[in-house]
């Protein structure tokens, strides 16, 4: 460990959540919690500044107290971003109070993939809201496949299947207005909306944040023994996410890969199907705690 570097902030910026981490040098958890969900895309627009300020503001409440005169070093791992973000660790270092020199910003998906592999050891599929795959070379250079954002691609993320998800049932509404009573995904998804009218998924869709729409998909997974949509439209996600691991095989060899996300771990028929799609290489599901890896990142020599 570095000897000034008393402690070591982590965060893990995602659509849903964002989660953070405080560790010492030890790397024993001094703080740990979770605030909105927050992206670099905040970036680009007045309230999204205001959400990143706000939350980030309440991180810096939650481990002020733990901080004290010591030294703290950050690695923040947002979606979104591609590599540092001069403006996100300027908001992280005003938030905390500490000089800009000791944040450092980066993808969050590369922090997930050093935590599960070294550099040339395999590829991580994540499926979180958006989904990407990526791989660390020998030389220490970030390669993707994926993750274009939700706008453009993103197939087998929890906003894609949310997407598809809606997309079916109200196909089914104009062939066959209120079909969506015999439809156990489309209750779900409306009680989670909380109306059946499309006025309804309209406003839900297309004014909330991504995050909040991708979490609809809990409602895919939620219903899979009892329509066979839902299973369709996971095996339809496994088979988008199968398409991110063969893309990095395709360029980089065959190597383990390491699946991991929230929207992941839905249903198993994702994980099968992405086995199905590769049956020559070794697929892991792992559960990931970036914000806890990206803490211990931020103490290692040479991170900075």
């Amino acid at each position: 460990m570095s000897a000034g570097a008393d402690l070591g902030l982590g965060l893990d910026a995602g659509g849903t959540t964002t989660r953070f981490a405080l560790v010492d040098g030890r790397e024993r958890i001094v703080a740990e919690g979770q605030v909105a969900g927050l992206s670099g895309l905040h970036l680009n627009n007045e309230l999204g500044l205001r959400r990143l300020r706000s939350e980030l503001a309440r991180v810096g409440d939650a481990v002020r107290e733990n901080i004290s005169e010591r030294v703290v070093r950050v690695v923040g791992g947002f979606t979104g971003v591609d590599g540092h973000s001069p403006e996100l660790a300027r908001l992280i270092a005003e938030a905390l109070a500490i000089d800009v020199a000791m944040v450092r910003i980066m993808s969050d998906i590369e922090i997930a993939y050093r935590g599960r592999f070294k550099p040339g050891e395999g590829y991580i599929v994540y499926s979180g809201t958006g989904s990407i795959a990526a791989f660390i070379d020998a030389d220490g250079a970030f390669q993707r496949a994926g993750g274009r954002g939700v706008g453009l691609d993103d197939g087998g993320g929890g906003y894609w299947m949310a997407r598809e998800a809606l997309r079916h049932v109200w196909r089914r509404e104009d062939e066959r207005p209120g079909s969506w009573r015999a439809s156990p995904l489309a209750a779900a998804l409306f009680a989670r909306i909380g109306s059946s009218d499309w006025a309804d998924s309209r406003s839900f869709f297309y004014s909330r944040e991504r995050g909040e729409i991708g979490s609809l998909a809990v409602a895919i997974g939620e219903t899979a023994d009892a329509d066979p949509i839902s299973r369709d439209i996971l095996r339809q996600a496994g088979n988008e996410l199968a398409r991110l691991g063969a893309a990095m095989i395709n360029r980089f060899g065959t190597r383990p890969i390491a699946l991991a996300g929230r929207a992941a771990k839905l249903h198993p028929i994702i994980e099968v199907t992405m086995r199905e799609r590769l049956p020559n290489v070794k697929v892991t599901f792992i559960e990931t705690s970036a914000h806890i890896s990206a803490a211990r990142l931020a103490l290692q020599p040479g991170e900075r």
